[in-house]
């Protein structure tokens, strides 16, 4: 047959089959409009999603139009989704999480199981890992501040370092609570993390060897010229008993005045920081709890100090968070203290961890917003020292501690006014 009609026969049964394959449907594919429009991507099977009558059944009746949705999301992808089974379990704890970062407050997140206890662990005054305080709110899992005496602080950490990648996966994209498990892990084992550190124009790499960690909260000691040092580092369930015990050794040895360090102390429970702060301030209010609704609680101390007449100097610096600023913020608006350091981190709000049920981990709720004795809001500010001194890199490197030194200094001019 001559090439010329074999090619036209050709092109012939190509467009018959080309017609019956679009009148069948079955082509997939993309048309290309004019312009310069991107292709539309036709992909998809169309279904009608329902809910079975048992799920809206078991839904309160006011509430089954609005889980309607929910319910037909969770059949498609239970008889849709290319990968079978699903962990039901994970999909619950998703569902959970997503609820929870829909409200919108960077403090209000799901903590699933592992999380939850991490956090109860630590704040007992036992922690297994690297040992620091996180934010969880950001894009990148950051530190809050490194535990003293913690792997994280041995290996370098510092306030403000951002996980950009652990053991070698980025972390970009990743959910900071997800990226905050990776870095949980048994006593004893090892974690790599890549961290991106504001001034460095690199990111920087540390292995760390995690470990079991049992650190009083409290310890204190006496310094020259009559000046007794106490360190918190957080607000746990033994701070309050280990803070009697400190003071119980301190104060038969006659201290002229006290400097309380709550450098990198990320906080804890709110009862004790009322307690705390009771042992350096006589009466009135420590702090005020103010809900949505405009009503408020109101904390006072609890009578029973025994420091309450002692000049005291607070070190704080962008790692005090929290149970720390009550503290601070009651001590200096009372003008009980003098503030030295940089301005803290700016948590003014309190949180309840709520478990739930099965085990399934808790709800961390926003419930209030706190204020000073004089009506301050902290949240998203912090607190503003007395006396601003900074604290660099090339300090630690050589052992200096300016913001020590300046804190003496403004204690010894605090005794020798009295």
């Amino acid at each position: 047959m001559d090439k010329s009609i074999k090619l036209i026969l050709g092109s012939i049964v190509g467009f018959i089959l080309l017609a019956a394959t679009f009148s069948a449907g079955i082509l997939v594919g993309f048309f290309v409009p004019g312009g310069s429009q991107l292709p539309i991507v036709n992909d998809f099977i169309p279904l009608q999603p329902t809910a079975a009558p048992e799920q809206l059944s078991a839904t309160p009746e006011d509430m089954q139009t609005l889980f309607a949705p929910f319910w037909e999301a969770w059949n498609i992808v239970h008889s849709e989704f290319v990968d079978q089974p699903l962990d039901d379990v994970a999909l619950m704890r998703g569902a959970i999480r997503g609820m929870m970062e829909a409200v919108g407050d960077k403090q209000t997140f799901y903590m699933d199981p592992v999380v939850y206890e991490t956090e109860t662990s630590a704040l007992s005054g036992e922690y297994e890992g690297i040992g620091a305080f996180v934010d969880t709110t950001g894009e990148y899992l950051s530190i809050i501040s490194p535990i003293e005496g913690s792997p994280a602080e041995a290996a370098g950490l510092k306030p403000g370092d951002l996980i950009i990648a652990i053991d070698g996966a980025d972390m970009t994209g990743i959910p900071p609570e997800e990226a905050r498990q990776k870095v949980i892990g048994p006593a004893g084992t090892t974690v790599t993390l890549t961290v991106a550190r504001e001034g460095q124009e690199e990111p920087l790499e540390f292995v760390i060897t995690r470990a079991k960690i049992t650190i009083p909260s409290v310890t204190g000691k006496m310094l020259e010229n009559d000046i007794a040092y106490i360190d918190i580092n957080q607000f746990g369930d033994k701070t309050t008993s280990e803070l009697n015990t400190t003071l119980e050794e301190l104060l038969p040895q006659n201290p002229k005045g006290i400097i309380i360090d709550l450098r990198n102390n990320g906080g804890g429970y709110l009862q004790t920081s009322i307690e705390v702060a009771s042992e350096f301030i006589d009466k009135g209010v420590i702090l005020y709890e103010q809900y949505g609704d405009g009503s408020r609680d109101t904390y006072n101390a609890l009578g029973n100090g025994r420091a309450t007449e002692l000049p005291i100097v607070v070190l704080v610096n962008e790692g005090s968070a929290s149970a720390s600023e009550i503290l601070a913020g009651a001590l200096q608006d009372y003008e009980r203290a003098k503030l030295v350091g940089v301005i803290t981190y700016g948590k003014g709000s309190v949180q309840q961890w709520i478990p739930l049920s099965g085990e399934n981990g808790a709800a961390r709720v926003t419930i209030a917003r706190w204020l000073t004795p004089d009506d301050r809001l902290i949240d998203g500010v912090g607190l503003t020292p007395d006396f601003v001194v900074e604290l660099t890199e090339e300090d630690a490197a050589a052992e200096r501690d300016p913001q020590l030194d300046k804190a003496i200094e403004v204690l010894l001019e605090l005794i020798a006014q009295k």
